[in-house]
């Protein structure tokens, strides 16, 4: 005979126990240390293994740039260098012992941090105006304007590089550093379907809310899209300040001059002039040195993002 499922009450209805939760299976890394040490050693030694491949480059450049010149040639795969030249850092802004003038590196720094700030919040602004209207507006050829936007994105820069460079010179801007970033006004392809995807997953309502309320569309970008965007409007400043901070095709197409030098043109300008077929004693460790330094701003930019930075990865993965 069956027993009840639960006591009986005067009514004769049945009440059940409250039912427990059922607790997500662990996933193979969120499991104790103890439950399998195999598989938590192998788990181990391969994240290691895959970090020092990572980490491998950045290292030998730290460990050259503490190199003595006979040290970098001689012992060029030691990660630990047998004497530590710290004067490589002070050499790298006032000059090689053997060339008389100093090296402008301070003045390359801020070069690329104000042209990568201007080209990474120009590009930012106006991708998302385009890509705000894309997702909220409704007009005839929407769906192939948006194509023809994603199409371009299949031409590589070298297919518009001479033509960009003719209209730069026909407003004589070449030489100076607006070709640099002054074209991000005109937004990207790629921030502007990153951005699209991002204003579709806002509800609707909230838009439509404003317009009842009386505010208009530039209100509703700014108070109401801008805000919510804010993970993916972060990504987008960090991967494009990034590319403007290493770039170094435009800088030698469009700047001449050592006082308009990003650092990726000053250090290829240096590499040339330290080398011994110009004049120098192959003091490559100096480069290095100003490499070093050019890579620390864009780790203390992921530090401080990586927690927007990983919420915009993760949002454009779900709405995608």
């Amino acid at each position: 005979m069956s027993q009840p499922a639960g006591p009986v009450q005067g009514d004769g209805a049945v009440t059940l126990p409250p039912l427990e939760p059922l607790a997500a299976p662990a996933r193979w890394w969120q499991r104790g240390p103890r439950s399998n040490p195999l598989s938590t050693a192998i788990r181990w030694a391969l994240l290691l293994a895959f970090a020092v491949i990572f980490l491998y480059p950045f290292l030998w450049s730290v460990s050259s740039a503490l190199k003595t010149r006979n040290d970098f040639f001689v012992h060029n795969t030691r990660l630990i260098p047998p004497h530590f030249e710290w004067s490589n850092f002070v050499h790298i802004f006032t000059g090689v012992p053997d060339i008389a003038a100093g090296v402008p590196f301070g003045h390359w720094f801020l070069n690329s941090m104000y042209i990568g700030v201007l080209a990474a919040g120009t590009v930012t602004i106006s991708s998302a105006l385009v890509a705000f209207a894309f997702a909220y507006f409704q007009f005839p050829l929407r769906n192939a304007l948006f194509a023809c936007v994603l199409g371009s994105m299949m031409l590589p820069s070298a297919v518009t590089m001479i033509a960009t460079y003719l209209i730069w010179n026909k407003v004589h801007l070449t030489g100076t550093q607006y070709p640099l970033w002054l074209s991000n006004v005109f937004g990207s392809a790629f921030y502007i379907f990153l951005l699209r995807q991002f204003f579709l997953g806002i509800p609707r309502e909230l838009f439509e809310a404003a317009r009842m309320d009386g505010d208009n569309y530039w209100t509703m970008f700014w108070r109401i899209a801008f805000p919510l965007a804010r993970p993916a409007l972060i990504v987008t400043f960090v991967f494009e300040f990034k590319a403007s901070w290493t770039d170094l095709m435009k800088p030698l197409i469009y700047l001449n001059h050592d006082s308009q030098f990003t650092i990726p043109r000053g250090l290829f300008n240096l590499i040339g002039t330290l080398g011994p077929n110009a004049g120098g004693h192959g003091d490559y460790e100096i480069v290095m040195a100003g490499l070093v330094l050019a890579t620390l701003p864009m780790i203390v930019i992921f530090f401080f993002g990586q927690r927007y930075f990983m919420e915009g990865i993760a949002t454009q993965g779900r709405k995608g």
